[in-house]
């Protein structure tokens, strides 16, 4: 590959700091070459090759980006997505993509004006538990599958003053790990005939919500996602349940832990999920059978290996426009069904 395109980074905070610049760093054919930030004297004590702007305007000019990555709070991802189009550059949004459907939908038909790549970064989609989930449910040992349990549990009884739980639009769990585990179940089963969903704010000095139970339904299948902050004894993260037997995988991916531990992208050992999934059947006889499953490697350069792939002409994006309208309406339906009480239909 000769090309390498050069990417500009706007937000260094969690996302931008310890998921997206290193993910660009360690993908083949991408370059960090400008980041927008208030820390301008910690970048320059960190980067040595980087150039940093405080202000937005000055990165959106350097002709030299082909790309632009926002990591920025939620409520500035469609604006600036709209502003670095009209620059002229390629777009990545962390999730969630815009606050709504609405918003999504401009962003998607300015890109396909600029003729653009505009994408969401659904990282877990590369997770290792959902990569062996996948597999498992791709090799048909389950059977005809009844009931998928996704659960993202955290013991978090403080509220901490950051934006993510805050009263600012696009805060809260919701909006935070909903994209995720939402876009599994998506990728997973399709589009739901309907939404129930109930979200709730539980901790003491809780500004916005933190605590989601929703249930996509359809037809003879029902598929939970579930995410709390005052759950100590973590559930299981994945349950699945067929006609032929189940699947249990406890843990979570280890790639965020390793990346916040300062690990590099591709390290030995990156994306090794330690804990092993287990099958569960029952024979003819009644007797039950357990094997462990092996897991699939996880690896989030794959996301950006394929956002890089798209902007050279050369495949989709990572997550397609359509998927992320689809996404931002499942998100929107899921806070009406909470707000009414009632379920969504969505066919």
């Amino acid at each position: 590959m000769s090309a390498i395109l050069q990417v500009g980074l706007i937000g260094y905070g969690l996302a931008g700091s310890v998921f997206h610049a290193p993910l660009i760093q360690h993908t083949p054919g991408l370059a960090l070459h400008a980041i927008v930030s208030s820390q301008r004297d910690r970048l320059l004590r960190t980067f040595t090759d980087v150039h940093v702007h405080a202000q937005v305007d000055d990165l959106l000019a350097d002709p030299a980006i082909d790309a632009v990555v926002i990591a920025t709070p939620n409520e500035q991802h469609a604006p600036l997505a709209l502003a670095a189009l009209q620059a002229g550059k390629h777009v990545l949004v962390d999730k969630p993509f815009a606050l709504s459907t609405a918003e999504a939908r401009s962003v998607v038909d300015a890109a396909r004006s600029a003729e653009r790549v505009v994408s969401v970064f659904q990282n877990r989609r590369f997770d290792a538990d959902y990569l062996s989930l996948r597999g498992v449910l791709e090799s048909g040992a389950l059977g005809r599958i009844a009931e998928c349990h996704s659960h993202f549990d955290r013991f978090r009884p403080q509220v901490r003053d950051r934006w993510r739980e805050s009263d600012a639009p696009g805060s809260g769990l919701w909006m935070d790990l909903g994209p995720h585990l939402l876009d599994q179940m998506l990728q997973l089963f399709g589009w739901p005939e309907a939404i129930s969903a109930d979200i709730d704010a539980q901790r003491d000095g809780a500004r916005s919500d933190d605590y989601f139970h929703a249930v996509l339904h359809y037809p003879g299948l029902r598929a939970i996602v579930h995410a709390g902050s005052l759950v100590a004894a973590s559930a299981t993260r994945f349950a699945v349940h067929g006609s032929h037997g189940s699947y249990l995988k406890d843990g979570r991916d280890v790639q965020e832990d390793q990346l916040r531990q300062g690990i590099a992208p591709g390290a030995p050992g990156w994306g090794l999920d330690p804990v092993h999934g287990q099958q569960v059947q029952v024979d003819g006889d009644g007797k039950v059978h357990r094997h462990s499953v092996d897991n699939v490697l996880g690896d989030y350069r794959r996301f950006y290996a394929a956002f890089r792939d798209a902007m050279l002409g050369e495949g989709e994006p990572p997550v397609t426009a359509e998927q992320a309208l689809q996404l931002m309406r499942l998100l929107e339906a899921g806070r009406e069904s909470a707000d009414t009480g009632r379920r969504v239909d969505l066919r």
